[in-house]
């Protein structure tokens, strides 16, 4: 089995509230708790089940701040042999594209890597798109939003779920792939995962090691802008409904209005 790269990503928690800032309308990613965002857990599950079946090492990449070696060390300690951090402040506000430009230079740090796994999406951008910008970068077959994947020698084989049906799909390694949230069951770090992880390496990258000019990349130099925001409204007090009989016809005539039913 050839060498894994997983594509992992540090977001604000989703219960915690998430706020843009005033200057650049980027995400502040200090005002909420951090976290490895869960659609990469899967990510990382299933590299790890391959690397199970058939052997091979796992290698996660992240880029982002200092504060994304808690994500890292996350992946670590879930079973993933090693790991690559891009730390460089010139990234801060980058879009999928130039966050595809960057990943693809980091994955030539790797070597003898054939598979490259990531989420259909992260849930603090909702882009769906790095995995199909990686892809055209390096000039390899990308299969997406996959439930289930397989590899048997060169060949990766996987199954796409749509309104419309399943798709079977397939291509030839190298190739990267993204997984759906049906993909796996996440394991939990053991202890002894835990304490492993931190004696893991972790190799950090800037964009000049990279051999990207920071200048291609970062919210001066993005394709897209947010050029303003709207606060969202507090949230009003709900219908109270008081049960003398006829409780039940009232809160169907009420999901009935709002629509529900």
């Amino acid at each position: 089995m050839p060498n894994i790269v997983v594509l992992i990503k540090q977001v604000p928690d989703t219960w915690s509230e998430r706020k843009l800032t005033s200057g650049d309308y980027t995400l502040d990613r200090e005002a909420a708790d951090a976290i490895l965002d869960e659609i990469n857990e899967r990510a990382v599950e299933e590299a790890l089940l391959l690397k199970e079946a058939q052997g091979g090492e796992v290698t996660v990449l992240a880029m982002g701040p200092e504060r994304t070696t808690e994500a890292i060390r996350k992946a670590l300690s879930m079973g993933a042999d090693k790991a690559i951090h891009v730390k460089d402040d010139a990234i801060h506000g980058s879009d999928v594209v130039q966050t595809g430009w960057v990943l693809a230079a980091a994955l030539g740090q790797v070597e003898g890597v054939e598979l490259v796994i990531a989420g259909n999406e992260a849930t603090d951008g909702r882009g769906g798109a790095v995995p199909a910008v990686i892809a055209e970068y390096l000039g390899i077959p990308q299969l997406t939003h996959l439930r289930k994947l397989a590899v048997d020698g060169d060949k990766i084989t996987g199954e796409r779920e749509t309104d419309e049906g399943v798709f079977k799909l397939e291509a030839t390694l190298p190739a990267i792939v993204s997984v759906t949230e049906k993909i796996n069951e996440p394991r939990f770090p053991s202890f002894k995962g835990i304490m492993a992880a931190k004696k893991k390496e972790v190799q950090t990258f800037t964009l000049a090691d990279l051999g990207v000019d920071a200048s291609t990349v970062g919210v001066g130099n993005a394709g897209s802008a947010v050029t303003a925001v709207t606060p969202k409204p507090p949230r009003t007090a709900g219908e109270k409904i008081v049960d003398e009989g006829e409780g039940g016809n009232q809160i169907s005539a009420y999901l009935v209005g709002q629509k529900i039913i």
